[in-house]
Order: structure tokens, then sequence, then C-alpha cells
């Protein structure tokens, strides 16, 4: 791409002095435009130039003035340096101030007189294109119609423009039209830096259409690839895009209309005489009649599949009709769409996400992702910096498809009720034999003869923990000393020994009797003694769940942190200056009763350091990289708790379980047969006590082992680093392992890559990926399909039981937690790392979840009442609302 003198400091200013000067250009037509030329035109003026190269699309003729003419009169606007600084600075919240300070620039920018080249060069074009038609003027920024983020409508456009005089006005119009209130609070929300988005306008022939509107490639609401949906009004576009009417809505597959849903359109925009446009009303007779024709819809979209195959991603596309000839007047990426996992088959797929069975929904980058994949046993598929499970084969046999819709009944009823919804439309998936592939949940170990029974027995968990404990000692040992490929070498034949440790049959043998046992406790008790979610109160306090001792520790650094004033400010001010690192640590030794605290969060740190939020993806920083995390629960704690609360609340837990153990016995002694019953369920509680607790242990060595690697592999960035191999020791972060592996054996990285691989993180970040999705790129929601909530009510799956009224906290970030005693924690997931956060709240209301992931095992262990798989919990329920949560019953109440 050609370069251009800027000065460093601020890129909307050119030098115009420079000897360079006459090479800018100022008016490029749309026949000179392609793919190369968007720092010089824009996103819109770059899909409008590719757009016309497209055989068989009729594109209406025009320029785009350019960047070049941009900065050059922008840089003459007064004092605009002084005016981006004070924006770039201002919270994208501040509306008055951002409202204030945009009104200055675009006044600035609309009164700036336009230097008399740049007018010859436009009027020079009009001369061309007729000077006397009526035009279209658009702005079109470098940062928006982009494949990852979608500026449409953020930048003004004006319509049915005549004449040399109005045209140059429209132009500054629309160059000031990238400070409006709305664009400014846009880029200030989204990571773009004013100055380096650069505005280019589009100057386009207009035509007057009969109708006009909007296509879809693909589905704006499912996002299936396969149906595309046109909507269609009378006039010209801006009637549907503004709202002033609804329009004809079409939904096409296969060539074929599938839907259509006529719309009373009774007003349209029109061209109006003195320039611009006017509404007007439609005719009665033709207000119900449809705008399109069912043949004109299928020709439309078909040019549109042309459109999207071109660019090679789904398009939203902006047409207008004339006569009986579509005229594509706009196509910009969907960017909203989740991206499909690609294959090497043309044969049809359903995918299940990862992230919604581990509670980590976020995207990961490329490191994260190749390590799980490694660690896994089931293969992984990519899309949208997520990982899914191909699962067809599963659900192509009888017996492999019951007994996974078997599992995830007691699992997770939304996952069920999507993948049945599939499997309800009969074609979509083949069928195949039941001496197919067997059916086993995702990340299972492969299925082999059913193993004997595991004696109930404190043994067998206490000899896994320390055979993991001992892998995880010689892995630190062995390591310690490696550096170059070596290390990388290291590291991955180290992950061979990672996954005997994770997928050891006993290992498996000792989940599996704990959740058996559970869902034995609560299918009989209830259907004995009438006992809903029984195992939710016998399961709490029991041994060995380092994830619930993790929270209880916390508890003990407070107990220790507490009887020192100067200490608990000092942490204070940690938080309110937003300190990072653990430089604070230090700090704390000059402080009375400071060696002991620090000495007591290094000791917790030992412990539980390799934890973090969002702990699978190896590139998450964690507790021990940032101490300062932990410091908001840790006052919290102080706050919140006496002196001995860990202690206490456990053995207040254990007690609890026990009596109920008593008082279920006691009940069940009382039916026909009933020692016997007694007995069953005593074993099986025996059962349940011995193993629940482990359930947690497996990725908590996985993660400790996570750890090693990843300190180690950040001591070879460093190396690379000073080499200058690498700009950034996070650039590994976004190279694959073996990728890593390879550029540490031949000092030599691909620049661009990593560039690249930041900013599709980036789009990634603003994506919410499905719960399950199909290889039309379909994203299939389920539902709670059951009518046992008071209207109103937010339905969930119930995972511990009990009811709690209490205060609402909607936390995204358990670092910014401002938590009391009795709150009701609301957010979208928990990992192991919100655990500290449990021992402040009295209830758990998430938005992913099923009944074993982490936050139901340890609400249950908490006895805390919680209610998960509660969809858009986090926007429905409002921070600081009073709800009721019915852990039992499975449904949030909203009472203030």
């Amino acid at each position: 791409m050609r370069r251009r003198k800027v000065l460093h400091t601020c890129p909307l200013r050119t030098d115009p002095t420079n000897d360079g000067a006459s090479e800018l250009r100022y008016v490029m037509g749309f026949e000179h435009i392609d793919s190369t030329n968007v720092a010089d035109v824009g996103g819109k003026g770059v899909h409008l130039g590719e757009l016309s190269r497209i055989d068989g699309i009729r594109v209406p003729d025009g320029f785009c003035v350019t960047t070049d003419a941009f900065q050059r009169v922008v840089a003459e606007v007064p004092s605009i340096d002084a005016q981006l600084d004070l924006l770039s600075r201002v919270e994208p919240d501040d509306r008055a101030t951002i409202r204030t300070l945009s009104a200055d620039i675009r006044r600035a920018v609309e009164g700036v007189a336009l230097p008399d080249d740049l007018v010859a060069a436009i009027s020079e074009s009009l001369a061309r294109l007729g000077e006397h038609a009526s035009y279209a003027v658009r702005s079109s920024a470098t940062a928006e119609d982009l494949p990852t983020a979608s500026f449409a409508g953020q930048q003004d456009s004006y319509l049915n423009v005549v004449g040399l005089t109005a045209i140059l006005l429209h132009v500054r119009r629309c160059w000031a039209s990238l400070f409006t209130e709305r664009a400014v609070t846009y880029r200030r929300r989204n990571g773009f830096d004013h100055r380096k988005v650069r505005m280019a306008v589009v100057v386009q022939r207009m035509v007057f259409p009969d109708a006009a509107g909007i296509l879809f490639t693909a589905d704006p609401v499912t996002s299936n690839r396969k149906i595309a949906t046109v909507e269609a009004g009378w006039g010209l576009g801006e009637a549907l895009v503004s709202g002033l009417v609804s329009g004809d809505v079409y939904t096409v597959r296969d060539d074929q209309v599938v839907s259509r849903a006529v719309a009373t359109k009774s007003r349209f925009v029109q061209a109006s005489p003195e320039g611009g446009t006017q509404d007007a009303p439609v005719e009665q007779r033709r207000q119900t009649q449809p705008a399109l024709t069912d043949a004109q819809v299928v020709r439309l979209v078909r040019l549109g599949r042309r459109i999207e195959a071109y660019f090679g991603r789904p398009q939203d596309i902006e047409w207008c009709l004339v006569g009986d000839d579509f005229h594509i007047v706009q196509s910009r990426a969907i960017t909203t769409l989740f991206p499909v996992p690609t294959t090497d088959d043309q044969e049809n797929h359903v995918y299940i996400s990862v992230g919604h069975q581990q509670m980590m929904t976020d995207a990961m980058k490329p490191l994260g992702l190749s390590l799980w994949q490694l660690t896994t046993p089931r293969p992984m598929h990519e899309a949208g910096g997520r990982l899914f499970v191909d699962v067809t084969p599963i659900l192509a046999t009888p017996a492999g498809r019951a007994n996974f819709l078997a599992m995830l009944e007691k699992a997770d009823p939304l996952f069920l009720d999507a993948l049945q919804t599939v499997l309800d439309r009969g074609d979509f998936l083949r069928s195949l034999p039941d001496e197919g592939p067997g059916a086993a949940p995702a990340g299972a170990p492969p299925a082999g003869d059913a193993p004997a029974p595991i004696e109930t027995d404190p043994a067998v968990v206490t000899q896994l923990i320390r055979r993991s404990e001992a892998s995880v000692a010689t892995l630190r040992r062995e390591i310690r000393d490696l550096s170059g490929p070596a290390l990388l070498d290291f590291i991955v034949a180290d992950i061979a020994e990672l996954k005997r440790i994770l997928f050891e049959p006993r290992s498996h043998q000792a989940i599996m009797a704990g959740m058996e046992a559970t869902w034995w406790l609560n299918e009989h008790l209830e259907a004995w003694l009438g006992e809903k979610n029984a195992a939710d109160a016998l399961t709490q306090s029991v041994p060995h769940n380092v994830t619930s001792e993790m929270g209880l520790a916390l508890l003990d650094v407070a107990d220790t942190i507490r009887p020192h004033d100067e200490v608990v400010a000092f942490l204070q001010r940690v938080v309110d200056e937003g300190r990072e690192g653990d430089g604070f640590l230090d700090e704390l030794a000059a402080l009375a009763g400071g060696r002991e605290a620090r000495d007591a969060i290094r000791g917790y740190l030992d412990q539980y350091g390799m934890r973090c939020a969002g702990e699978i993806d190896i590139t998450r920083t964690r507790w021990s990289e940032q101490p300062a995390m932990l410091v908001p629960a840790i006052l919290g704690n102080v706050k919140n708790f006496e002196p001995g609360a860990g202690k206490r609340r456990f053995e207040q837990g254990r007690q609890e379980s026990r009596r109920k153990e008593q008082e279920l016995l006691t009940r069940l002694r009382a039916l026909p047969d009933g020692e016997q019953k007694a007995e069953e369920t005593k074993r099986m509680i025996d059962r349940v006590r011995t193993f629940a607790g482990y359930r947690e242990y497996p990725k908590y060595g996985m993660i400790s082992r996570y750890f090693v690697y990843k300190q180690a592999l950040l001591q070879e960035a460093e190396r690379l680093v000073r080499s200058g191999v690498l700009r950034e020791k996070d650039d590994i972060f976004f190279l694959r392992l073996d990728e890593l592996k390879k550029v540490v054996r031949t000092n030599d990285v691909d620049a661009e890559l990593i560039r690249e691989r930041r900013e599709a993180f980036r789009s990634y970040e603003a994506l919410t990926p499905p719960r399950v999705l199909t290889s039309d790129g379909e994203a299939v929601t389920g539902r709670y399909r059951r009518d046992d909530a008071p209207p109103g009510a937010l339905t969930g799956l119930p995972v511990s039981a009990g009811t709690v009224e209490g205060r609402a906290r909607v936390v995204m970030d358990m670092a910014q937690a401002d938590l009391e005693a009795g709150d009701i924690l609301v957010t979208a997931y928990t990992d192991p790392s919100w655990t500290p956060l449990f021992v402040s709240v009295a209830g758990l209301v998430t938005e992913v979840g099923g009944l074993m992931t982490h936050g139901a095992v340890i609400a249950r262990e908490y006895g805390l009442p919680a209610v998960v798989g509660v969809e858009q919990a986090t926007r429905l329920i409002r921070d600081g609302q009073r709800i009721r949560v019915h852990g039992t019953d499975g449904y949030v109440e909203i009472l203030s």
C-alpha cells in the first residue's frame, strides 16, 4: 500500500508543505478502488469499489473524496489537537462532556474553507458523471464496515444532493459527522482511537426506486447461513432504515420463499423537488400490496449470494428496484454472526459449546486454545475464539443419542432442548445403526468396558490427590533449568503425563461414584419421601473439596489482617488506586502487622495462586501474577465476618449435613420396608460424602500444571523479546503451541500473523457463543419447557436447594465485586476463581451452568440456594434490586 508522510504524533495531520503533497489523491472513482484502498476511501468506499467489479451486479456510479482530503482540511481546523486530546480522556458514559466537545469540533469542521485544488477535483468528477444530477453523499470512515466492526449508522448520509455548492457543503457535514455524540461514544466504548479513524466521503449517483430495502444473506436472528432475509418497502430505503415504516419480510432457503409477512406500508420516503427527501402517504390500494414478487425476491437473493461469495462472508446489503432491475447501493459484512467451525466435508454437523460446560464462555487466545485441545481426549473445533465438540456421530445412532440426551436431562436442560429441536427436524442429521460410534459426554475419556464399581473408601481419594501432587512436584523440578527447543519439547511430552493423571480410570470412577450417588439420592428420596434435591444438604462440607477449601482459606487470611487497621487502610488504597502487580506485598512489611499479612497472602498464593477467572485459558492472568485481584475479596471478608468464620462455617455445614442425614433416615424407617430403604440410603450418603468433594480436584491439578508451563514459557518469551524476535512477551499468547515451538527453534516469527490474531481476538471478545451451533451457522437456543414458575419469574435449573431473599449484586468481574453479607450474586458464569465470593453471599444466580458445574457444586457445599442457566440474568436483573431465589424449584422472582 502507498505510504503518506504523516506526523507521528497526530495521524489526523498531514504536513501540507512537504514535497510529497502533490502526490496526494483527493478523489478516486469507484472503478479505481479495490480492497487495498481502505485507508484512502474507508470501508464503505472500498465495498462500493469492489461491488462495481462483480459481474452481474449493478452499482450506481460515483467517486470518493479521500482521507487525504480529510486530513489536509481538518489539519487547518483551529485547536484540533487540543480538542482531540480532551475527547480522548472523556469516559464513554460522560454524555454531557462528549456532547459539548463533539459539537465544538463539528462546528469547526463544517466551517472550514476548502482548498481550491480539492474543489476543482470534485468539480471535475461531477462533470464526468453529470453536474446537475442528484447524488447521495455518505460518510465512509476508515473503521466502519470492516469485517470485525460494523459502524453502520454511526456517521451521516445525505440524499438527493444537487449541484457543486451543495455537495461541498455536505462533504464537510460528513467529515463533521465523525464527531457526533453517538459516533464518539461508540468509538470510546469499542476502543477505537479518535485520531486513527479518518473520514472519506462517498458521492454516488442517486437512483429513484419503486421499492428498496435490505437483504441479509444470513438470518440475522438465528445466524443460519442458508436462510436469507429480505426487507422491502416502497420508495427510498431510508423509510425502513429510519423506522418510519415496517417493511415486508421474506425468508428464502434453497431458492424458495419459505415465509413472507406483508406489512401495511402507510408512508414512504421520496426525493424532494427542493433537494433532500420527504415522506409521503402511500395510496390506499398499495399499502398492503407486496413490494416484491416472490420471483423478484429469489432473484435478489441470488444476487446477494454472488456478493457474499465475492467477499467471502455473509453480507448486509442495501438494494433498490428500478423497473425490474436491482441496483446495489451498499454491502457490508454482518459482524454479529458467530463463526462456523470449518470442516472438510459437505455433511451437516451439530456442535456443542465447550465453554458452557467449563464455565468459561469468553474468547480464548490461540495458545490457550491449542493447549486445551492437546489436553482433552476428544477432537475439538475452533470458532470465534471458542471450542466446540462435534456431537453428530453421537446423535446419529439410536443408542448413542438416547444415552447422551439422558445425561443432558440430568445436567443441562437447555442443551437438551436445543439438541432436541435439531433432532425433531428429522432430516438434518443422518441416522446410523447402533453398531456405529458410541456415545459419551464431551470431554469424557474414550469409551471402553464398564469398570467395576469403586469401593467406598476415603483412602481412594487421598491416594489420587497424593499422586497428582507428586506429579506436579516432579514437573517443577524437571522443568526448572530448561529453555529453548528443549523446553518446548519437554512441555509437549509432559502433556501426556497430564492426560494420564487427568483421565486415570480410577479418578473417573471416583468422580462418577459421587455423581451417581447424588442422582440416586435425589431420585429415591423424592420418590419415597417427596424430598426434592435431598443430596444438596447432604453434600455440605464434604472432605477434599479443594475449591470450597480455597474460599474458606481466604477467610483465614482475613483473620490475620483484621486486627491491623493500618494494613486494612493500606489495602483499601491498593483497591482505590487500581494498583497492579505484586509490589504492594513488599510495602506491607513496613506497617504494623504487615509482615504477617504479607506472609498470609503469599501462603494463600502458594496454594491457590495458579487460579484466575477463565483459568482453562493458559494465557489468562493468574492471582500469583496479579495478587491485587484478591484484595477486594479479602477486604470484604474483613468487613463481613468475625474471626474464625472459615472453620465455623465448615463445621456448621458438616453438622447440618449430619442432622439432615439423621432426619431422612428416621423418616425412611417409618415407611414400609423402611429398614432396607434406610440402609440403602445410608450407603449412598456415605458414598456421596466420600467422593463428591474429589470432583473439583482434577481441574485443580490440571491448572497447577498449566501454571508451571506458563511460567516457563514466559521466561522463554522474555528471551525472545531480548533477542528481537518478539515485540512483546504476550506475543506468544497469539501463537499455537506448535507454532511457538517453531519460533523458538528458528528465532523467526510472522509478526503480521500475530497482529491479525490480536485483531481477530478483539472481534471475538464481542461475540456471544451459542450453546448449540449447526454447520449452517444456526445458533440454536434451548428453552425450559415448564409451567410451574409464577408469572414473570425467571426460570433456570435448580442446583442447590433452599429459598433466599436479598439484594441482587450483578457482578461481571470478581475483582470489582463489592458484596455484603446477605447479598445474592448474579453473574454470567462462575469458575473456581469465583469461590472466594461465595462465602460472602446468601444465594447465586448465573446465566450459564449445569447440575454438576462449578457454581452448582460449591453452592451445595456452602448451602447456598442457587439457580443456574437463567438466560440473560445479568440484563434482566438490575444491580441492587431485591430478588428471591428458589433453589429447590429453579426460578428467580424480582421483588422490587
